[in-house]
């Protein structure tokens, strides 16, 4: 959507395969990655608009989805404690976003995943479609809120986000200092800011950029005015917009393609219509100060190197007002950090876990699907 220098070359590139070849190919993939698959038992809970809000709970149960031989493998032989992870994923995607980690921690810690407004499952916002209120970070904290009452009423948390989802706990703590003090046990904030992202340049020269600042609103609105006619136009030139995605979702060159695939996917399944509501929000967005509200607590600062949505410095200031946060830096990772380098995140996240009393032991996460192709 931003790089336009980007986009002409994938063009260029793209004019060498025949249409119908690479059509196959992307139906072949969908139909044989298992990105995606794992589901839970679903819940709805009810935004203070009125919004019908998508989650699914997967509980630690030995029996269910985890045999005690891989409780053991993961995390040691103690029963881990009654916590909660809470999941938050980001602009464009869904749930499914954190595939990897998911598989990892089945049945082995109760963990809820959720969609926010206008993603996945849940539904589109009401605020916006009703009365054209704007998408603002405070209403997507709100909405953690009622996920968090709906899902997880008692017991401690561990609170998870990814880019957008990280702004939304950061909106959570700022609204609601007393469920972060009283129940929060631990935080993760992977590949996300805490403010100051109109300063990004998406890795385009300073010229460009500005000229996307200032038309991209006006354009994205004009766009989401005419949903249905961008949504063909989308499909026609999907070529073109699969080389934008992985351009700013992996750094790799080795990512799996059903993993590129599957992350295009979700990105595809965002209505241009919801890409201009929630765009807005993201220039708007500042909770430096609400960061306080985390001090004092286990917090994982985690982000690709890479990254060109949100740079690595934007999480280096985070672990800058948060002095006792593990911040880890990822090499050759981009946005989708989750997905690239998933053995990596999964393994940080269960010290993580350990760390808090979620699990006993931590150890080497492995075995759960890869994002690296596979060669020759």
């Amino acid at each position: 959507m931003l790089a336009t220098g980007a986009a002409a070359g994938v063009a260029i590139e793209r004019m060498t395969v025949g249409r119908g070849m690479r059509k196959k190919a992307r139906l072949a993939l969908d139909s044989a990655g298992p990105y995606g698959s794992l589901r839970g038992t679903p819940g709805r809970a009810y935004a203070d608009d009125g919004t019908e809000l998508y989650y699914e709970v997967d509980d630690a149960d030995p029996d269910a989805e985890a045999s005690p031989a891989r409780r053991r493998r993961l995390f040691g032989r103690r029963e881990p404690a009654p916590v909660t992870v809470v999941f938050s994923h980001g602009y464009c995607l869904n749930q499914d976003s954190w595939h990897f980690q998911r598989a990892a921690l089945r049945g082995v810690v109760r963990t809820v995943y959720w969609d926010q407004r206008s993603h996945g499952r849940s539904a589109r916002g009401a605020a916006q479609t009703e009365s054209g209120e704007p998408v603002t970070i405070e209403q997507l904290g709100r909405d953690l809120k009622a996920v968090i009452d709906a899902a997880a009423p008692e017991g401690p948390l561990v609170l998870v986000g990814h880019s957008m989802g990280g702004m939304t706990m950061m909106a959570l703590a700022d609204q609601y200092p007393e469920l972060i003090r009283d129940r929060c046990v631990g935080i993760a904030l992977v590949g996300t800011s805490s403010g100051r992202l109109g300063e990004v340049n998406f890795g385009l020269p300073m010229a460009g950029v500005n000229a996307v600042r200032r038309v991209l609103p006006g354009v994205l609105k004009a766009l989401g005015q005419r949903a249905e006619l961008v949504e063909r136009g989308r499909q026609a030139t999907a070529d073109l917009f699969a080389g934008i995605i992985k351009r700013y979702s992996f750094a790799s060159r080795d990512v799996d393609p059903a993993v590129a695939r599957f992350a295009e996917r979700m990105i595809e399944g965002t209505p241009i219509d919801v890409v201009a509501e929630f765009y807005p929000a993201f220039n708007e967005h500042d909770k430096a100060e609400a960061l306080a509200h985390l001090a004092g607590r286990p917090v994982l600062v985690l982000a690709g190197v890479d990254d060109l949505v949100t740079p690595s410095e934007h999480s280096e200031e985070i672990a800058g007002l948060l002095p006792d946060a593990e911040l880890v830096l990822v090499p050759d990772a981009g946005h989708l950090v989750m997905l690239e380098h998933p053995e990596q995140v999964t393994d940080r996240l269960a010290d993580l876990l350990a760390r808090v009393g979620a699990v006993p032991a931590a150890a080497t996460v492995g075995g759960y699907g890869s994002s690296t192709a596979e060669p020759g």
